[in-house]
């Protein structure tokens, strides 16, 4: 499995702004290794952000994307010691949840 998500929310004049760093190697299944075999796809495809469990954001993600995806958000409705929560999901099925507060 991987290593937690980054993440940082802090809330400021009514915009709550979300940044997201989400550690994956994101492999397209088109790369060789030195040794000429193809690395095979390994990605996320689905990436979720809720605010009190009430859903903000919701993406899919293909094979195109950088290692470590890093993604920023902002949206109205969040207050200061609110409960932010992201979840991915990766092509070979595995699942990330992390949590944070807005600050």
């Amino acid at each position: 499995m991987t290593s937690p998500t980054r993440i940082r929310a802090i809330e400021k004049n009514g915009l709550t702004e979300i940044k997201i760093l989400m550690k994956h190697p994101m492999e397209t299944g088109l790369r060789q290794d030195a040794a000429g075999i193809t690395v095979p796809a390994w990605h996320i495809t689905e990436v979720s952000v809720h605010c009190n469990q009430h859903l903000v954001l919701e993406a899919q993600f293909g094979p195109a994307i950088s290692k470590d995806p890093f993604l920023a958000l902002r949206f109205k409705g969040g207050n200061k010691g609110d409960q932010i929560h992201i979840n991915w999901r990766d092509n070979h099925n595995d699942v990330r949840d992390d949590e944070t507060i807005i600050l």
